[in-house]
Protein backbone atom coordinates (compact mmCIF):
# COMPACT_ATOMS: atom_id res chain seq x y z
CA UNK A 1 0.00 0.00 0.00
CA UNK A 2 1.77 3.31 -0.70
CA UNK A 3 -0.23 5.23 2.00
CA UNK A 4 -2.29 8.72 1.68
CA UNK A 5 -1.86 10.29 -2.18
CA UNK A 6 -3.24 13.77 -2.57
CA UNK A 7 -3.76 15.09 -6.76
CA UNK A 8 -5.51 17.85 -7.91
CA UNK A 9 -8.02 18.15 -10.59
CA UNK A 10 -6.04 21.68 -11.03
CA UNK A 11 -3.20 19.68 -12.30
CA UNK A 12 -4.77 16.69 -13.57
CA UNK A 13 -2.88 13.84 -14.69
CA UNK A 14 -4.48 14.24 -18.14
CA UNK A 15 -6.75 16.96 -19.59
CA UNK A 16 -8.49 15.17 -23.07
CA UNK A 17 -10.05 18.46 -24.82
CA UNK A 18 -13.78 18.18 -26.73
CA UNK A 19 -14.77 19.08 -29.79
CA UNK A 20 -15.83 22.99 -30.19
CA UNK A 21 -13.71 23.91 -27.29
CA UNK A 22 -17.57 22.75 -25.74
CA UNK A 23 -15.54 21.79 -22.58
CA UNK A 24 -13.07 19.13 -21.38
CA UNK A 25 -12.22 15.77 -19.23
CA UNK A 26 -9.83 15.94 -16.42
CA UNK A 27 -8.24 12.71 -14.91
CA UNK A 28 -6.16 11.56 -12.13
CA UNK A 29 -4.73 7.78 -11.78
CA UNK A 30 -3.44 6.64 -8.91
CA UNK A 31 -2.09 2.78 -8.64
CA UNK A 32 -4.63 2.21 -11.19
CA UNK A 33 -7.02 3.93 -10.20
CA UNK A 34 -8.45 6.53 -11.73
CA UNK A 35 -11.41 9.67 -11.41
CA UNK A 36 -12.46 12.13 -13.86
CA UNK A 37 -13.93 15.38 -13.96
CA UNK A 38 -15.77 17.01 -17.03
CA UNK A 39 -16.73 20.18 -17.74
CA UNK A 40 -19.48 20.42 -20.08
CA UNK A 41 -20.18 23.64 -21.24
CA UNK A 42 -23.58 25.30 -22.39
CA UNK A 43 -24.37 23.76 -25.87
CA UNK A 44 -21.51 20.75 -25.41
CA UNK A 45 -23.96 16.89 -27.03
CA UNK A 46 -21.80 13.71 -26.99
CA UNK A 47 -23.03 12.94 -30.53
CA UNK A 48 -21.07 16.47 -31.47
CA UNK A 49 -18.69 17.00 -29.35
CA UNK A 50 -17.31 13.88 -28.42
CA UNK A 51 -18.52 11.30 -30.88
CA UNK A 52 -16.08 12.37 -33.38
CA UNK A 53 -13.49 11.50 -31.52
CA UNK A 54 -14.93 8.20 -30.12
CA UNK A 55 -16.24 7.68 -34.26
CA UNK A 56 -19.42 6.16 -32.72
CA UNK A 57 -22.87 6.83 -33.47
CA UNK A 58 -23.33 6.81 -29.35
CA UNK A 59 -21.69 6.72 -26.24
CA UNK A 60 -20.35 3.20 -25.59
CA UNK A 61 -18.55 3.65 -22.06
CA UNK A 62 -20.34 2.68 -18.97
CA UNK A 63 -20.58 5.93 -16.50
CA UNK A 64 -21.01 5.87 -12.92
CA UNK A 65 -20.35 9.10 -10.92
CA UNK A 66 -21.86 12.26 -9.26
CA UNK A 67 -22.96 15.63 -11.14
CA UNK A 68 -21.55 18.23 -9.18
CA UNK A 69 -23.25 21.42 -11.03
CA UNK A 70 -25.35 22.03 -13.82
CA UNK A 71 -28.00 19.96 -15.55
CA UNK A 72 -27.23 17.18 -18.22
CA UNK A 73 -30.15 14.97 -20.36
CA UNK A 74 -29.08 11.65 -21.37
CA UNK A 75 -31.47 9.68 -24.00
CA UNK A 76 -30.36 5.47 -24.28
CA UNK A 77 -30.35 4.29 -27.97
CA UNK A 78 -33.85 2.28 -27.02
CA UNK A 79 -35.31 5.86 -26.09
CA UNK A 80 -35.17 5.97 -22.09
CA UNK A 81 -34.32 9.12 -20.89
CA UNK A 82 -33.66 11.17 -17.80
CA UNK A 83 -32.15 14.13 -16.39
CA UNK A 84 -29.69 14.48 -13.52
CA UNK A 85 -28.88 17.61 -11.68
CA UNK A 86 -26.64 18.72 -8.89
CA UNK A 87 -26.39 16.15 -6.12
CA UNK A 88 -27.59 13.14 -8.30
CA UNK A 89 -25.34 9.77 -8.13
CA UNK A 90 -25.27 8.11 -12.03
CA UNK A 91 -25.00 5.09 -13.73
CA UNK A 92 -25.55 4.72 -17.39
CA UNK A 93 -24.43 2.00 -19.32
CA UNK A 94 -23.22 2.08 -22.58
CA UNK A 95 -25.48 3.32 -25.86
CA UNK A 96 -26.84 6.81 -25.07
CA UNK A 97 -26.52 10.36 -26.50
CA UNK A 98 -26.27 13.39 -23.46
CA UNK A 99 -26.21 17.31 -23.61
CA UNK A 100 -26.14 19.97 -21.31
CA UNK A 101 -29.48 21.78 -20.33
CA UNK A 102 -29.31 25.33 -19.58
CA UNK A 103 -26.66 28.41 -19.67
CA UNK A 104 -24.68 26.83 -16.99
CA UNK A 105 -21.74 24.29 -17.33
CA UNK A 106 -22.42 20.60 -16.04
CA UNK A 107 -19.85 19.48 -13.75
CA UNK A 108 -19.29 15.81 -13.52
CA UNK A 109 -17.18 13.56 -11.56
CA UNK A 110 -17.17 9.64 -12.76
CA UNK A 111 -15.23 6.88 -11.74
CA UNK A 112 -16.06 4.14 -13.71
CA UNK A 113 -16.03 5.77 -17.49
CA UNK A 114 -13.55 8.12 -18.12
CA UNK A 115 -10.55 6.37 -18.04
CA UNK A 116 -11.79 5.68 -21.92
CA UNK A 117 -13.48 8.93 -22.59
CA UNK A 118 -12.94 11.12 -25.64
CA UNK A 119 -10.25 8.92 -27.29
CA UNK A 120 -9.93 7.82 -30.62
CA UNK A 121 -10.75 4.30 -31.45
CA UNK A 122 -7.50 2.16 -31.22
CA UNK A 123 -5.86 0.92 -34.07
Amino acid sequence: MAGIVRKSFDSADETRRFEGGKGRMDLITSDGDAVGRAVFEPGWQWSKHVGPIAGTDSCQVSHVGYIVSGRMKVVMDDGESVEFGAGDFMRVPPGHDAWVLGDEPCVALDWVGFVDYALPPSS
